[in-house]
Formats: C-alpha cells, structure tokens, sequence
C-alpha cells in the first residue's frame, strides 16, 4: 500500500510536520510504502476554474490539467491507497496552501451531474491532523470541532474514510522572552509539550496504522 503524507505547515521539525511523521511511522508499521510532501517547498496555486476537469472529451475529466509543481503530486495521489494531511490553524482555519492543495485536489473529482457521483479513481483512506495554539475548550466554544467535522465529511464523500485528530496548546517557539508573546505560559506549554505532546504522537501513529487496516 502507498499512503502519502502532505503537510501544509511553514516549519519542517515541528508540531504538525512530527505528528505527520508519527503517523506515517504508523503506517509504515503495517507494511506500507510511505512519502512525506512539504506543501511550502513547492511552488503552486489554487484551482482556476477552467473546468476542464469536466470535460466530456479531450481525456482530462476527473484530473487536474494545470502544469505546476502540484500535477505530478495530484496524480501520485490518485495511485495511493491513504493520505495524511497535516495544517496548522491561522486564523480559525487551516493554511492557505492547504486550501489551494484542497482545492485542487478534491475539485477534479466532483461531478456537476445530478446523480452527485464522483470521479475519484478509488477509495482513498484520509487522515487529517491540525495543530493549534488554544486550548482544547476552544474547539467547541469556537466552532473548531463542527469545522474539523465538515472537512472529515467532505474528503469522506470525495475521496473515502476520513479520521481527524487535534493538537491543542502546541509548544509554539524555544524561547518565549524574545517575542511579544506573554499571552502565553511558557512553562505551562513547556510542561504540556513533555506530558500531552507525546500522546498526540502516539494516536497520530495508531491513526496512521490504522489506514492502512483493513
């Protein structure tokens, strides 16, 4: 099995690029062939609505057209069995190139007849991790969580199966006093990274086991 990793955060060592890894280390654990994708080492934009992808001649329909660093990604994608993205929140929602990288994506494969049925070529297993500085009251209080349930409902419809996991209070920056950032307890996060951290990577690699379960 080929299970693909995408990560959509700026900083490779990091929160989401560690708990991508754990979950890749999870799946190579049960066999498969794993690969991990920095969306911001790659040079690409978001959906341009040529339509193309719908198309009912021409040999495009249900695969993206635009020749950028994406396209061979896209269709690496369309040949593996799993995918495991992985963002950061900004502002309530996840990054930009994880939009674009949606967009892209899961666009190709929706149909704009009325039967609804999509073009995805198989059913490919989802995993999507978030990474987040609020704390884990904030998922209900702002909406996270109804907002992380609507992308695991869509990439469901779209693609297949799809889990989620959310890593709250994530330690931020090695040292706090040379940034205006006093919002934050630095030793509460320093203790938090040492004590909850290694539980998220722990069901980041279950998770990723997991899709590559049967």
């Amino acid at each position: 099995m080929k299970v693909i990793g995408i990560n959509a955060g700026p900083r490779k060592g990091w929160n989401t690029d560690l708990l991508l890894q754990s979950a890749l280390e999870g799946s190579a654990s049960k066999g498969a062939d794993c690969e991990l994708i920095h969306l911001y080492g790659i040079s690409f934009k978001g959906c341009r609505s040529c339509l193309l992808c719908k198309r009912k001649e021409g040999g495009s329909l249900g695969r993206c057209v635009i020749q950028d660093d994406l396209l061979p990604i896209l269709n690496k994608i369309g040949r593996s069995d799993a995918i495991a993205l992985g963002s950061p929140i900004y502002f309530g929602e996840v990054t930009g190139v994880m939009r674009m990288f949606l967009e892209r994506l899961l666009f190709q494969y929706i149909s704009y007849n009325k039967d609804r049925a999509v073009l995805t070529p198989k059913a490919i297993k989802s995993l999507f991790i978030y990474t987040m500085n609020v704390g884990e009251s904030a998922l209900e209080e702002f909406g996270y969580a109804q907002k992380f349930e609507s992308y695991k409902s869509l990439l469901a419809r779209v693609l297949g199966p799809s889990e989620f996991i959310a890593s709250t209070e994530t330690w931020q920056i090695e040292d706090y006093s040379k940034h205006h950032m006093s919002m934050f307890d630095e030793a509460q996060r320093r203790q938090r990274r040492k004590e909850v951290f290694p539980e998220d990577l722990r069901k980041s690699f279950d998770l990723g086991a997991s899709l590559v379960s049967n």
